[in-house]
């Protein structure tokens, strides 16, 4: 059954203001292929903390991964097939974690290897010792599915089911779960995305509430809680599939959050409880079709807009492609195969350069570039780092806004490619060339964390050495460099 789509007023004067400020600069942003195609059906990807992408085969076991060039263009980068996943895995839409260890943790798939089975199955990927370790399912689920899962700002990683009303977190050292007795969820979390705040709470729109279609909830982690957070004043999900889009936490503290009924929703929360809903700018129609997410990715761009896929009704291409300034919604240019994909097959990554990681389960990778630049007061700040390092060895670096201001890519339930921590680039004075030294262990995963954070480092082996610069990125936002020599 549709949702009822609620109407929305906008003046004329708003949009007018919008469309005049946005004319010229929509027309900027361009989709880049890359000079090396991938020659497998590229899914669901999450960016390694050694400045890698990793990126599955769609539907399979198997993975790739993308390095840079030594300048850090990714448009230019080399494929590198990796370990496959343990035998009999291979989920599509599922939950997925770049831990504060390094690691990658998957978990369930509403497919494994093509059957629809709602698996229980998980796995591990150490990118060091490259190789996956199988992760036995919490006790007493026979299913995970297309489940939610996050890392809390205390590095800790949670997981629903898609089947039950139930959360776990994950114990790293031994792969172990205990379950976390929640109480005051008002639906099941079938279908719902989590949104990480500030505050360390999570956010989530209600997908099953039939008896209240707009009601909104906040988790409370040091209470192990649910809230109530309020009408969003215009429904979301679509009822009758109980899909809905993506909220995005963007640099100024709201939450954009974009249904799969055409309208839009706008949060602000609140540092002494709950926040507040205002109803957004509704998604447009098209050639007569009303536009929306039934699933599907966004980014938030370095400027702090939001870069988001829309398409027709539930599961329907064609699909397209615009930007949320805070203020209207502009569209842009479309990838090269959007006329064949729905919203849902879209997967959205901020990569270190600031740009747009996409893929649509084909062959066909793209890389998103804008024009907007960033606020200086959403840089990540080197306030503690060696002079000297050593290739081969580990340190520790400390500053502020090392895990960003947002956690970068949002979708939902399917897909989970959130970037909230520091990557550590070292640019060699004289040439100019790009390497990452890996991150890991981070102290904090807390988003728009005014607090100091420290992480460790290992420097690559085949570093060039002499004087050199320390940048940390978040979310593709650089620090200023800060002066090292690599021994």
């Amino acid at each position: 059954m549709q949702s009822k789509i609620l109407n929305v007023a906008w003046t004329a004067a708003l949009a007018f203001v919008a469309v005049q400020m946005w004319s010229s600069a929509a027309q900027a942003q361009t989709w880049t292929k890359l000079n090396h195609p991938a020659t497998f059906d590229a899914g669901t990807a999450l960016l390694l903390t050694d400045g890698r992408v990793l990126v599955q085969v769609t539907d399979a076991g198997q993975y790739w991964t993308l390095t840079p060039d030594n300048t850090g263009n990714y448009v230019n980068g080399t494929w590198t097939k990796v370990a496959s996943m343990p035998s009999g895995y291979g989920p599509l839409y599922y939950a997925s974690a770049v831990l504060p260890d390094g690691r990658v943790i998957v978990e369930g798939g509403e497919y494994n290897l093509g059957p629809d089975e709602e698996t229980n199955k998980g796995a591990i990927y150490d990118p060091v010792a490259n190789s996956w370790t199988k992760v036995s399912p919490p006790t007493g689920w026979s299913n995970i599915g297309d489940a939610q899962g996050v890392i809390l700002a205390n590095g800790t990683f949670v997981m629903s089911s898609c089947c039950v009303k139930a959360m776990v977190s994950l114990n790293p050292s031994t792969l172990t779960w205990t379950n976390i007795p929640v109480t005051g969820k008002a639906d099941s979390y079938n279908e719902e995305g989590w949104t990480l705040l500030p505050t360390g709470e999570l956010l989530t729109v209600d997908t099953t509430n039939s008896a209240n279609p707009t009601n909104s909830e906040l988790y409370i982690p040091t209470k192990d809680k649910w809230v109530s957070a309020g009408s969003t004043v215009v429904e979301l999900p679509n009822i009758g599939s109980d899909e809905i889009g993506p909220g995005a936490l963007r640099p100024d503290g709201t939450v954009f959050y974009i249904g799969a009924t055409g309208n839009t929703a706008i949060y602000t929360p609140s540092t002494t409880g709950v926040g507040t809903w205002a109803a957004g700018p509704p998604l447009p129609s098209i050639n007569g079709q009303q536009l929306d997410i039934a699933d599907g990715p966004s980014a938030v761009l370095p400027d702090g807009n939001v870069l988001f896929q829309a398409s027709p009704g539930v599961y329907n291409p064609p699909s397209y492609f615009f930007e949320y300034n805070g203020v209207g919604i502009q569209q842009v240019h479309s990838t090269s195969t959007a006329s064949n994909d729905p919203s849902y097959a879209g997967r959205m990554l901020v990569l270190p350069t600031g740009q747009i990681f996409w893929t649509d389960g084909s062959t066909n990778v793209e890389i998103y570039t804008s024009t907007g630049t960033y606020n200086a007061a959403w840089a990540p700040v080197i306030e503690a780092a060696p002079k000297t390092v050593t290739p081969g060895s580990s340190y520790q670096i400390a500053g502020t806004l090392f895990n960003g201001m947002t956690q970068g890519g949002y979708y939902g339930d399917d897909a989970q490619m959130a970037t909230n921590y520091p990557l550590l680039q070292i640019v060699n004075t004289a040439t100019g060339h790009v390497f990452y030294a890996r991150t890991f262990n981070h102290s904090s995963m807390g988003v728009a964390n005014p607090s100091e954070v420290a992480t460790h480092f290992e420097v690559p082996s085949g570093i060039e050495t002499g004087p050199s610069s320390f940048i940390v990125v978040a979310n593709g936002i650089p620090s200023a460099p800060v002066a090292v020599t690599v021994n």
